[in-house]
């Protein structure tokens, strides 16, 4: 491997060099941190992070490769979408050398294959306190070819990540439309192991008057607010009643039809051990999540309560309707990676079904 050297260079000037381990070109975006210690495969191929330079605070990674993928129904069993959907990779050590039973090939060669750039021998633990401390902001990864900063928020990520036409899968006696947003394909498998009949359509696709016994919104990338259709069909699909379930963007959707606002996080929840309190029963969960934005506490309509709370920072990170079967949560009960301690929200959608 050449030690070809590049630049992360942030907007507000400061410079920060490492070394090449993934494929060699100048890029930019967002650049956000996850503090999460392992799960590097599921986590570079959600597509939450389109558009989004990501450092990784751990500072070990790539010590066990790049698992071989058995896809089963079409669908991957070990990556959470096709491709590496980050923008670039940022890492403190690089492990060369990789050892696991499942491995196929390096994390390098992973990144490489799907052409995204990658620097390691970068003190990590600076970028996050930096960005902490600051916030979020824009960032570049520079090799010999100086290009332009660019914000990934101005654009609708979403229709970058949704699927282009209707896909369906299992054939339960229950129907849902599942709204892809940028899933997840864990959300996909969790589903199909409850014996569903699924649905699943892009994100502005009119499901209003859709046979089915419920509807489910997805995770996905960027400014929910850019998703003007979704919200206007989630509030026609309101009136009829039947159940609804969101997942981290998906949340930030239902509460947007339901007449609430969402903001912006000062450098977001990106890690699988968040604390997550139960308003109702006072149980503490583990959690896994990926986001950016946030529901407005203030603007939430009375008919909404608030459901799950960030035991960090108090950050809604649930809701639910008081009368009718509409909820959603900001992290991700499917996991992939993370703990699996909130799974138990899927069988709850299909009970309410």
């Amino acid at each position: 491997m050449a030690n070809t050297k590049a630049k992360l260079i942030f907007e507000d000037g400061s410079e920060f060099e490492g070394v090449s381990f993934g494929y060699e070109d100048s890029v930019a975006g967002e650049v956000v941190f996850n503090t999460g210690m392992v799960g590097y495969p599921e986590t570079l191929s959600d597509p939450s992070y389109k558009g989004q330079i990501l450092i990784l605070t751990y500072p070990l990674i790539g010590n066990y490769g790049v698992p071989k993928d058995k896809p089963q129904n079409g669908i991957s069993s070990v990556f959470e979408s096709d491709h590496v959907q980050v923008t670039g990779l940022i890492i403190s050590n690089y492990s060369k050398k990789y050892y696991h039973f499942t491995a196929e090939k390096s994390l390098s060669e992973w990144l490489k294959e799907h052409k995204i750039p990658g620097l390691y021998a970068i003190d990590t633990r600076a970028l996050t306190k930096k960005i902490r401390e600051k916030g979020v902001m824009l960032g570049k990864i520079e090799f010999e070819k100086q290009i332009e900063f660019h914000n990934p928020d101005k654009e609708n990520q979403v229709d970058r990540v949704s699927i282009a036409r209707p896909q369906e899968y299992g054939n339960g006696q229950k129907k849902i439309v599942l709204v892809d947003c940028g899933m997840k394909n864990n959300i996909l498998r969790s589903f199909l192991k409850r014996d569903l009949t699924i649905k699943r359509v892009p994100w502005n696709y009119d499901f209003v008057n859709e046979d089915c016994d419920g509807l489910f919104i997805s995770n996905g990338p960027g400014d929910p607010k850019h998703c003007q259709v979704l919200i206007d069909n989630v509030k026609k699909f309101m009136k009829r009643d039947l159940p609804i379930f969101g997942i981290c963007l998906g949340n930030q959707i239902l509460a947007l039809a339901a007449g609430a606002n969402t903001y912006k996080l000062k450098y977001g929840h990106r890690s699988q051990n968040q604390p997550c309190i139960d308003e109702g029963g006072k149980r503490c969960y583990i959690t896994s999540q990926n986001h950016g934005y946030c529901i407005s506490e203030k603007s939430l309509p009375r008919s909404y309560k608030v459901w799950f709370r960030n035991g960090n920072d108090k950050t809604i990170e649930g809701i639910k309707h008081k009368t009718k079967p509409f909820f959603s949560v900001q992290f991700h009960p499917e996991a992939t990676p993370g703990p699996v301690d909130t799974a138990w929200l899927f069988d709850e959608f299909v009970k309410s079904l």
